[in-house]
């Protein structure tokens, strides 16, 4: 695979894992998590391992590394919605 075409899958990775980030952040904050829908929450955290599967079997980082991260950010999210929601 070209280097460019990593790069450009790490930067999309980079930003799309960011995103998660405001909503652990306000759901830490808030310690109020009713807003969120624990079905589409767990259907997203199943997709996310599964890409991340997927990464380590095609070999590429920024796919294994962001869905991993992901996946933290978004198990994260879980827990809250299940302490909280």
């Amino acid at each position: 695979m070209h280097h460019w075409i990593e790069i450009i899958g790490a930067l999309a990775a980079f930003i799309t894992t960011l995103g998660w980030v405001p909503q652990v952040v306000k759901l830490a904050r808030e310690r109020k998590a009713d807003n969120i829908s624990l079905i589409a929450t767990g259907s997203i955290a199943a997709g996310v391992a599964l890409w991340a599967v997927y990464g380590v079997l095609i070999g590429s980082w920024p796919v294994i590394v962001a869905n991993v991260l992901t996946l933290l950010f978004v198990g994260a999210i879980l827990a809250m919605k299940l302490r909280f929601g």
